[in-house]
């Protein structure tokens, strides 16, 4: 809304700044994190109030969780993406097809989300949305999101996945490419979703990861900087550096209610919805396969689930003591706090050398 100033610059020179990306998303990542603070506390009253016993905690879980979260009220993804979506429509340029695509993967992945948790609210019970009418729904709103970018996108890199660490081996699949970024979209949205099981664990690692990727769209969308480091040059996706901002200002502010002990859980609604965002603005900027290493985190515990689900049905034995793997460290005597910790540093870690791959070309 604010990029429309800049149309009186002529008139009014100062007006100019609101054409820069890097202020935009600077303004974004704060009005975003004000907006959380602000409405924060209310949110979480009236979720208490509505939800009363709050988010059902595993009995198959660490037993210390049943004692320190029961009564914890779910949901607290309305405060980061209503955050995040304000300041994304106060701040980017609404012209761009990009901040459409993403926004409508993040609302639809949102959507699902909430409705999962609020079966699982109601009805006191892990089993909420149908895992299969889920994943599939899913998967027909990232499809239709990769269409539009797959049309919007430049001829060259339209349908074609990017190799890290190669200057121009572009591999085009056609119309597979739309296959191709669904699967990736849902994934990080799902791998995403396992993460979160401790208070702060999810969220950190997210906006780690946003802050990676509002970089990488920044350079992506930027023809000098794009052609300097030698990575393919998708011309409009630097708006997304706006979304990724705004989700950092939001995840702030929530982080703020959600850290130990937590006073309100993000629930499918966050995870799910922050998770497609991410996976959505990697296949706009052609750099899905580094989301698996800058997501690096998220694909281990999205493993551990996998492996441990494997080997039993395949064995009747377990791999680790519990999954997702943060559960596992749990039961070999680590505490919440040092899990939590100890995984942001991965994070940091993984999206170092995620960043790495720019130049390393």
């Amino acid at each position: 809304m604010f990029f429309w100033l800049a149309d009186y610059a002529t008139q009014f020179n100062f007006l100019n700044v609101f054409r820069y990306i890097t202020f935009r998303t600077g303004a974004a990542t704060a009005t975003a994190l004000f907006f959380v603070f602000f409405f924060g506390p209310a949110v979480i009253a009236g979720l208490r109030l509505k939800q009363g016993k709050g988010q059902p905690i595993r009995e198959d879980g660490p037993q210390s969780h049943l004692l320190t979260k029961k009564g914890t009220p779910t949901m607290g993804g309305l405060m980061i993406l209503s955050g995040a979506i304000a300041s994304t429509l106060l701040w980017a340029n609404l012209k761009s097809p990009y901040v459409w695509i993403v926004l409508f993967v993040t609302l639809g992945f949102g959507a699902i989300g909430f409705y999962d948790d609020y079966l699982k609210v109601t009805k006191q019970s892990h089993k909420g949305f149908s895992g299969r009418s889920r994943l599939l729904i899913e998967a027909a709103i990232a499809a239709i999101a990769c269409y539009f970018l797959a049309r919007h996108g430049a001829p060259r890199l339209a349908t074609s996945i990017a190799l890290p660490f190669f200057k121009d081996l572009l591999i085009d699949i056609g119309m597979f490419f739309v296959v191709f970024g669904a699967l990736v979209i849902v994934a990080s949205g799902n791998a995403v979703n396992l993460t979160d099981g401790l208070d702060g664990l999810a969220i950190v690692p997210v906006m780690i990861a946003m802050g990676t990727f509002g970089f990488i769209a920044y350079l992506s969308g930027n023809a000098i900087f794009a052609n300097y480091l030698q990575i393919n040059f998708v011309p409009g996706t630097g708006e997304l550096a706006v979304i990724c901002g705004a989700v950092i200002g939001a995840g702030l502010g929530f982080l703020w209610f959600n850290a130990p002990p937590a006073q309100i859980f993000m629930g499918d609604t966050g995870s799910l919805a922050l998770g497609g965002l991410l996976g959505a603005v990697a296949v706009a900027v052609k750099h899905e396969i580094v989301l698996a290493i800058v997501g690096g985190l998220f694909v281990l515990e999205a493993l551990s689930v996998i492996i441990q689900v494997t080997s039993f049905k395949l064995t009747g034995r377990r791999v680790f003591r519990m999954a997702p793997i943060h559960h596992h460290f749990e039961q070999l005597g680590w505490s919440e706090p040092q899990v939590v910790v100890r995984f942001w540093i991965i994070a940091v870690v993984l999206a170092l050398v995620g960043l790495s791959t720019l130049k390393l070309r």
